[in-house]
């Protein structure tokens, strides 16, 4: 089982903005509600994507950098990136399906 990535502020630039593959970011916390109903669908996604696409997660307590660099303010916000590029953005607990949709038109 693959599981999501933990992406950092100081590995973003490297894991993400420099990634070959789209890459799928979740930005969430411990403490919020709704990031702990996506969590499993990350996770999924990362199994499901595994070699297609880079699936990971940002904890935005413990990386304020990078949270505040894309304008984090609600969570969980899924950004889907490619060639550096934010290409996409999903606010809130959305169904898998919707993600799925998403990150399908960036492969």
């Amino acid at each position: 089982m693959a599981n999501a990535l933990e992406f950092t502020d100081s590995n973003f630039n490297e894991e993400v903005l420099k990634s070959d593959l789209p890459v799928l970011v979740d930005f969430w916390a411990e403490w919020c509600g709704p990031c702990r109903m996506v969590g499993p669908v990350v996770e999924e996604l990362a199994a499901d994507y595994k070699g297609k696409a880079k699936i990971g997660k940002v904890d935005v307590d413990s990386n304020p950098e990078t949270s505040m660099q894309y304008g984090i303010r609600s969570i969980p916000s899924l950004l889907i990136f490619k060639n550096g590029e934010v290409v996409d953005q999903i606010i809130g607990a959305v169904p898998k399906a919707h993600l799925q949709k998403q990150l399908d038109a960036q492969l």
